[in-house]
């Protein structure tokens, strides 16, 4: 080979695994991002690892607030392989401006939720929270980049912190959907 030549296959070759070897290392796990309970508590999210993991950014004054019910069915039934999420916004239709206290006070009084609900975030814009930004970027998640529509939209990760799916508002909890990856 001529070690002159300017164009060397194995130095491309070498600068493509660097890049790739940098992604991998640069992303960012899913355990390490914080956030708080409605209470200000910090959550560990490691605490998760072991069960697959349903973020769903909820509000109290929607069209699909009924999912409460059916995300507490799933919570139920799948319990020993699955934690759901809920993540307050208010952000599509100002849907969801109670307090966090409202917002808790909401969820137990109409639904009967007794799974975890965190602080009100947003899930878009120039004030997205850390973890909407990982579970919507693919340079991040590894797998892939979606928009959070509206209300109620959910994102699935493994029991290792991968990211699996994300299903648009009108995916029902109990879609075979989302049971086919608790199966």
């Amino acid at each position: 080979m001529n070690p002159f030549n300017p164009f060397n296959p194995f130095k491309a070759f070498n600068n493509t695994l660097s890049a790739t070897n940098k992604a991998i290392t640069n992303k960012v796990s899913i355990y390490n991002i914080e956030i708080k309970d409605l209470e200000g508590q910090s959550i560990n999210l490691l605490d998760y690892k072991g069960k697959k993991i349903l973020f769903v950014n909820v509000a109290s004054k929607c069209g699909f607030t009924p999912q409460y019910r059916e995300l507490q069915k799933l919570q139920d039934t799948y319990s020993n392989k699955l934690a759901i999420i809920g993540v307050p916004c208010n952000q599509f239709g100002k849907q969801e401006p109670g307090n966090s206290k409202e917002i808790q006070e909401f969820c137990k009084v109409n639904y009967g939720v007794t799974f975890l609900i965190t602080e009100k975030v947003n899930v878009k814009g120039s004030q997205q929270h850390p973890l909407y930004n990982w579970l919507t970027n693919k340079t991040i998640n590894g797998k892939e980049n979606s928009t959070v529509k509206w209300n109620f939209q959910k994102y699935l990760v493994d029991e290792n912190g991968v990211f699996l799916d994300y299903f648009y508002s009108i995916t029902k909890p109990m879609s075979s959907k989302i049971i086919n990856y608790l199966k």
